[in-house]
């Protein structure tokens, strides 16, 4: 009979040997792989407000320090991101009876280039949108950070998931 610090030891080892085989975040990088470069956003929507560019493209740079291996190098990088914010738009949704409106909605559309140095076979443009919805009866100021916020994180996991777990 096996006893129980045996079978827990063989459960460890088990553990750490599938943790040293896959990554449980679903990243996947090639081991030739080693920089990036993220090229200053430039912003091509008209409403946009002021510093978008440059609020996502640090947000970009942070998410890949942050969440890779991959150390930022602005010389010769392996792969490199440059972006575009293409839309910035508050549009009205939910109509109600009457001419009035429920719910306004900011869109922010980012139009996204990834160029892989080492496998030019694995180089795309994407646009990424995404949505935040706001009472009509909300001035956007009062709701303007907390929904940029909650665009600029979604929009960073989606770029990075595009380019770093192959959806």
């Amino acid at each position: 009979m096996i006893s129980n610090r045996l079978l827990f030891a063989i459960f460890l080892a088990i553990v750490f040997y599938l943790n040293s085989c896959y990554s449980f975040r679903g990243i996947s990088i090639d081991r030739n792989v080693t920089t990036y470069y993220v090229e200053n956003f430039k912003n091509n929507a008209s409403n946009a407000l002021p510093a978008m560019e440059q609020l996502f493209t640090e947000s970009l740079k942070e998410k890949i320090r942050t969440d890779t291996r991959l150390i930022y190098n602005d010389e010769t990088p392996d792969i490199e991101f440059r972006g575009t914010v293409v839309d910035f738009r508050i549009s009205s949704e939910a109509p109600q009876p009457g001419e009035l409106v429920a719910i306004n909605r900011l869109t922010i559309v980012l139009g996204v280039e990834f160029i892989n140095h080492q496998d030019d076979e694995k180089n795309w443009r994407s646009n990424f949108s995404h949505f935040f919805d706001f009472s009509s009866s909300t001035d956007f100021a009062s709701v303007q950070d907390e929904a940029v916020e909650a665009i600029r994180l979604q929009l960073m996991e989606d770029i990075f998931n595009r380019a770093f777990t192959d959806w």
